[in-house]
């Protein structure tokens, strides 16, 4: 092996892992045995998820092996981590978005938004911004980011070539920032619609059991102002502050035309996959009642006999079926859903998930939440604000460097501890923790739609770090201050 191959940042990952893990279990941090191992795994998938050591997915398989070896947990018990309610929530919203993908109902939707809102550069803007957030609401910020990218590029070739390539900088920015930004903005707005805030409802449940459940509609009410908020004051930096563009600009609207033609008309499985959407939408926010205060909206499962059994993945898994079930009218009369999606269902994704609950069940199993919660007992004499914005900076910026999945399953379990010990609301300091973890505006390497719009050559470095660092900050303060006033 070259000495180059030693010093990747993965090789050294793979042995500052193991060395941690070696000298906590030979030097432990606490008189009890099973907690001192439970800090020598978490350090070694901490290590490990942070430098990528091996893959992300591969990590998240450690508990299973070094938990019941050390003591922990035993293994059957661990395993359920691993599949549970939140994953399935996570997989029937997946497959909703992969029937839109393979029907091009996303594609659809995205054009006839951006119709509708304009044609001047700020409409434009807003147009590709609108949708972006929208899709992300349900399908992931990488798909939605490389499903809009080709329609972004094909409009501002059209620009440059009507104008100048100098004259359309300032609006190919906005508009390739605006997609990557507002697939991560769209991602906080609803419980499916990024990996941190599903691990959080499972975190929460976990640690909390007695308080109030997060569902579907609950994150809604929550999640979704922080998303609008964020979406027009991004907007309107891009638009009035930083990348201020030639009003006489315009789109020729022949172009969006032109691609809508080319689908024609809205097809017999686009409908069936719009009919399901909006089925699920509907079931997942009147499960439960809803308290208005004048009065409550009964859930539709207070009227069925073993209501109280159903959960959002029952709903989800149930849509998910459906799609498989509900025939198409293409040439080979498939199903709306056949086998193949199933290969491109994200496992790692779902096993990084079951790896962040199985180090979250461990904490509260080996004693470490109530350990953590002992050595910051005087976290008591910081204000709530000070709280809450400390925990938002450190998760903004920290997710720059690296993946938010494995930020949040690292940080969650721990401020579920200092909640606990400290009898502080945790969701004063889960909450934005889970949504800064989505903000990583500043870097190409901070989230994968920064990457691929700075891969479209479009966007100098320096306009991404400007832009971004403003948008960082202004996140934190508007997520501080939603939540200290809301919470």
């Amino acid at each position: 092996m070259k000495l180059a191959d030693y010093i990747k940042k993965e090789s050294i990952g793979l042995w500052l892992g193991l060395i941690s893990f070696f000298f906590l279990m030979l030097f432990p941090v606490t008189e009890n045995q099973i907690t001192s191992c439970m800090v020598a795994v978490t350090s070694l998938m901490v290590i490990w998820w942070i430098s990528e050591a091996i893959p992300l997915g591969a990590t998240s398989l450690v508990p299973l092996v070094a938990f019941p070896l050390l003591g922990i947990i035993a293994g059957d018990k661990i395993a359920r981590e691993y599949f549970n309610s939140t994953i399935l929530i996570f997989l029937g919203g997946f497959l909703l978005a992969l029937a839109m993908q393979r029907w091009m109902l996303h594609k659809r939707i995205s054009l006839i938004i951006i119709k509708l809102l304009g044609t001047g550069p700020s409409g434009i803007i807003f147009g590709f911004m609108v949708s972006a957030a929208f899709l992300s609401m349900f399908i992931s910020n990488v798909a939605t980011t490389v499903m809009l990218l080709p329609i972004g590029l094909a409009f501002i070739k059209e620009l440059e070539e009507e104008h100048t390539q100098q004259k359309v900088h300032h609006l190919a920015v906005s508009i390739m920032l605006g997609i990557a930004y507002s697939s991560s903005i769209g991602g906080i707005a609803t419980l499916i619609g990024t990996a941190p805030n599903l691990i959080f409802q499972r975190v929460y449940e976990m640690n909390f059991p007695e308080l109030q459940k997060i569902t579907f509609a609950s994150w809604l009410g929550f999640g979704f102002p922080i998303s609008v908020i964020m979406l027009i004051s991004v907007w309107i930096l891009f638009t009035r502050i930083l990348f201020k563009n030639n009003e006489e600009i315009t789109i020729n609207r022949a172009l969006i035309k032109e691609q809508l033609s080319r689908m024609g008309k809205i097809s017999f499985e686009e409908k069936i996959v719009l009919v399901v959407f909006f089925t699920t939408m509907l079931l997942w926010l009147f499960r439960v009642n809803i308290n208005l205060g004048v009065f409550v909206v009964p859930g539709w499962s207070e009227f069925l006999p073993s209501g109280s059994l159903i959960d959002d993945g029952t709903v989800a898994i149930f849509s998910g079926l459906l799609l498989f079930i509900l025939p198409s009218k293409n040439e080979r009369n498939e199903k709306i859903l056949n086998i193949e999606v199933l290969s491109k269902i994200p496992w790692e994704v779902i096993l990084i998930f079951g790896g962040g609950f199985a180090l979250a069940k461990g904490f509260t199993e080996s004693g470490l939440s109530e350990l953590i919660g002992h050595y910051f007992h005087n976290i008591n004499g910081l204000s709530d604000a000070t709280l809450t914005v400390l925990v938002c900076t450190m998760l903004t910026f920290l997710t720059e460097l690296t993946s938010n999945t494995a930020t949040t399953n690292t940080i969650l379990p721990i401020l579920a501890s200092l909640a606990k010990s400290n009898s502080i609301n945790p969701l004063l300091i889960m909450l934005p923790a889970t949504i800064s973890a989505s903000f990583a505006f500043m870097l190409p390497v901070g989230t994968p739609p920064n990457a691929i719009v700075y891969g479209s050559g479009k966007i100098k470095l320096k306009e991404m770090i400007k832009a971004g660092i403003l948008i960082n900050i202004w996140g934190i303060i508007i997520v501080s201050l939603y939540c200290l006033i809301f919470i």
